[in-house]
């Protein structure tokens, strides 16, 4: 029981980092540092939106047009967040008896 909630935890950790690095990306082809047709990149950037765009689609639908702004990636940062914070704390319940 307890490696499959460790595997959960990393699972979302992993997921973390994959939205953080899609927004870094997103950025830098935004201000024209990364050069979107070099292939190398195109390829992450490709990897990068397949996994997190079924996360940012609902929530999209929910959020306001802020222009420009995106906080799609914030919400589902913030929900896996909570979910983390659910999963250790649940887990300290059980483990502490408390």
């Amino acid at each position: 029981m307890l490696a499959l909630i460790q595997l959960m935890l990393l699972i979302l950790n992993i997921l973390w980092w994959i939205i953080i690095a899609s927004a870094v990306l997103s950025w830098l082809f935004a201000f024209g540092i990364v050069n979107p047709r070099n292939q190398f990149v195109s390829t992450i950037a490709d990897f990068l939106y397949r996994v997190t765009e079924p996360l940012y689609r609902p929530i999209r639908a929910i959020l306001p047009d802020l222009g420009g702004i995106d906080l799609s990636p914030l919400v589902v940062l913030l929900g896996i967040f909570f979910l983390q914070q659910l999963i250790v704390h649940s887990l300290a319940r059980v483990l502490l008896g408390y």
